[in-house]
């Protein structure tokens, strides 16, 4: 392998290479993790979307499959997030990644155990925050970015972002192939991280017929819409999408209410439990009451499209990627096709390996 792409996210995760498939939810379950770690690069088990007993099934099954590195995605906010540490920690598993920034005495907890803290950020300051409280890496995630997403685009994030820290960084939004990790290294990042790319895998357990319909999609096809749950979210546009962006308040209302009830039965989450995170970012992001119920449910919009694979009455998360992606390859073809584009890449720009 070319020594540009032996970076200091290679060592910090212990992978071969510096690819990481991201922790998405409904979608990077055992199977998934289990064939992107095995390829060299550093798998994220979706622990937001699975109850606790899933979780240790998870892991196991990954650690049964293989004895490369793997990491999980905790929600920081969650009822139950120490015990998904403490599992964690207990499991050796070697990563942990949060959406949401964790908390000092999480962050250390982790690392006293020699676990590697990466949180998900979308801005300088989110940066400054979590690498003065000790994290080991971070992911920039750009506004090509599927699921919840900011505003800046990856190109101008990116650099902002590794001129500031001097911890490993790694790029999120737009990556699916090699000329785009050489582009990230350039940039000053330590690797890239991938979530569409690796959604459109063979491995990936969404229902072939949602497959297909990602693939018939272009680059114009996503909108990043505030009324699935009150924050700007990138998914692929539906009649579902264009009907609630058309949505009045009591229509919103109405909707999200329905969809409130179902999504607590199916999860089991507590009503005070939903509620408080309903108060929280009602502070946080000035949202409607709609809004703040869509925010509740939306995990059961994404499982009917991702698990159950209803196209209708689903919401699926998509990066802007999905219009250079038209085909289903493995995991470990992902990975090996970004090295070996990569490497291209470096020798046609005069980069060979001296």
């Amino acid at each position: 392998m070319h020594p540009a792409l032996d970076t200091r996210a290679c060592a910090l995760f212990g992978t071969q290479y510096p690819i990481v498939q991201t922790g998405m939810g409904w979608i990077a379950g055992a199977r998934l993790v289990t064939a992107t770690s095995s390829a060299g690069g550093l798998g994220i088990l979706a622990s937001g979307t699975m109850t606790f007993p899933q979780l240790q099934r998870a892991v196991r099954e990954v650690k049964e499959r293989t004895d490369k590195p793997f990491g999980v995605n905790i929600r920081s906010d969650a009822d139950d997030a120490q015990s998904r540490v403490d599992l964690v920690i207990k499991e050796n598993v070697k990563v942990a990644s949060f959406a949401l920034a964790p908390s000092e005495r999480l962050i250390k907890q982790l690392k006293d155990a020699g676990v590697v803290v990466m949180p998900s950020i979308g801005a300088k300051r989110h940066a400054e925050k979590v690498a003065a409280w000790g994290v080991d890496a971070v992911i920039v995630q750009g506004g090509e970015a599927g699921g919840h997403t900011g505003p800046v685009a990856t190109s101008v994030l990116l650099p902002q972002i590794c001129d500031t820290v001097d911890i490993p960084v790694i790029g999120a939004g737009g990556f699916f192939d090699g000329r785009g990790l050489v582009a990230a290294l350039a940039y000053g990042a330590s690797g890239i991280a991938m979530g569409t790319r690796f959604l459109l895998t063979r491995e990936s357990t969404v229902p072939d017929a949602v497959k297909a319909f990602y693939l018939t999609k272009g680059v114009g096809d996503t909108v990043v819409t505030t009324k699935v749950d009150g924050v700007p979210h990138r998914v692929l546009r539906t009649q579902l999408v264009d009907e609630l962006e058309r949505s009045g308040s009591v229509t919103g209302l109405a909707r999200a209410l329905k969809n409130a009830f179902a999504f607590q039965r199916i999860s089991g989450i507590s009503w005070p439990a939903m509620v408080k995170e309903g108060l929280a970012m009602r502070k946080s992001h000035d949202l409607s009451w709609s809004q703040i119920v869509m925010a509740a449910n939306t995990p059961m919009l994404l499982k009917a499209a991702m698990v159950d694979g209803n196209l209708d009455a689903g919401v699926m998360a998509s990066g802007q990627v999905v219009g250079l992606i038209d085909a289903l390859p493995s995991a470990s073809d992902i990975v090996r096709r970004v090295i070996e584009e990569a490497e291209a890449t470096l020798t046609r720009l005069g980069l060979e390996a001296l």
